[in-house]
C-alpha cells in the first residue's frame, strides 16, 4: 500500500506497471509516491479521445471532419423537434453519439423531475450510443441499459472534492454507470494534483475534468493519466475553459497521442 502524506492520508495500492523506487528515493515522500503513480514502464501515451460538445446538432458532420472521436448532443440547449434534430445529427456522422440532458443544478438548462427527464430522453435512445445520466436520474439506468446503451454516470460540482470523497463518488457512479464522469472546480494547484492523482489511481474507465478557465490546462493533462474523454467545443462552449476541437486535435498531434 502507498500513502500520500498531506493528501487526506488516503491509502491506495500501487498501480499495475508503476515504476519501482529509484535507489535512495524514499517511497514515503510525496514526491516519490507521485512519481510511482505517474511513471510507468514501459512508457506509453494514452490516446486522447475528443468529444465534440455540440450546442448546434447540425455541426455533427463538421466535428467528425475536424477530428473529434465522439459527439455529445446537449439536448437541454436545443429548441424545436428534438427527435428530428437528434436523428439528423446521428445520420450525419459515423461517430458515437452521447445524449446529454444536463440539469440546471449541474450547469445545464433542464429544470424538470426525473420522470420528465426520462420522458424527454426515451424517444431519442434509438439514436444514441451513450447516455449521460446524473445521479438524481439514476432510476432511469435500467431502461437505458435495456435499450442497449452505455451510461456515462456524471457529477459536476462548483467545488473541489477531497481525494477520499472522489473515490467514494466514483464507486457510487459506477454502481449504475459504465463510465463515471467527475468534473470538479479546483481552487489551487494542489487541487489539480489531487485530481490527477485520483484519475491515475481510479478504476478504469474513468472520465475527469475541471470547470472554469483558471485551470483549463488540466483538461489537456487529465487524458494523459487515464481520463477517458476530453470535452471540446465547436464554436460555442458548453462549459467555461473548454478548448475547441481544432485546438485539441493540434495538441494531440504535438504530443503524439
Amino acid at each position: 500500500m502507498v500513502t500520500l502524506p498531506g493528501i487526506n492520508r488516503f491509502h491506495f495500492p500501487m498501480m499495475p506497471g508503476a515504476a519501482e523506487p529509484v535507489h535512495g528515493e524514499q517511497t514515503g515522500s510525496t514526491t516519490g509516491t507521485l512519481r510511482h503513480l505517474f511513471v510507468k514502464r514501459p512508457p506509453t501515451m494514452k490516446y486522447m479521445k475528443i468529444v465534440a460538445a455540440l450546442t448546434d446538432p447540425a455541426k455533427a458532420a463538421l466535428a467528425e471532419r475536424q477530428g473529434a472521436d465522439l459527439v455529445e448532443l446537449r439536448i437541454d440547449l436545443y429548441e424545436g423537434d428534438l427527435v428530428q434534430q437528434v436523428r439528423d445529427a446521428k445520420a450525419a456522422t459515423s461517430l458515437p453519439v452521447i445524449l446529454t440532458l444536463r440539469s440546471a443544478q449541474e450547469g445545464g438548462r433542464f429544470f424538470g423531475t426525473p420522470e420528465e427527464w426520462m420522458k424527454k430522453v426515451e424517444p431519442l435512445l434509438a439514436f444514441a450510443d451513450y447516455v449521460d445520466v446524473e445521479q438524481p436520474f439514476a432510476q432511469a439506468a435500467p431502461l437505458i441499459r435495456e435499450a442497449g446503451k452505455k451510461i456515462i454516470a456524471s457529477h459536476h460540482t462548483a467545488r473541489m472534492v477531497p481525494l477520499c470523497e472522489l473515490f467514494a463518488m466514483e464507486r457510487d457512479l459506477r454502481a449504475y454507470g459504465d463510465i463515471p464522469k467527475i468534473v470538479v472546480t479546483p481552487q489551487g494547484d494542489a487541487d489539480v494534483i489531487e485530481l490527477l492523482t485520483f484519475t491515475q489511481a481510479a478504476n478504469k474507465p474513468i472520465c475527469t475534468g475541471v470547470m472554469g478557465a483558471q485551470f483549463r490546462h488540466a483538461r489537456a493533462v487529465l487524458p494523459l493519466v487515464g481520463s477517458e474523454f476530453v470535452y471540446c467545443h465547436m464554436g460555442d462552449t458548453t462549459a467555461e475553459g473548454q478548448y475547441s476541437v481544432e485546438e485539441f486535435v493540434q495538441l494531440r498531434k504535438i504530443l503524439g497521442c
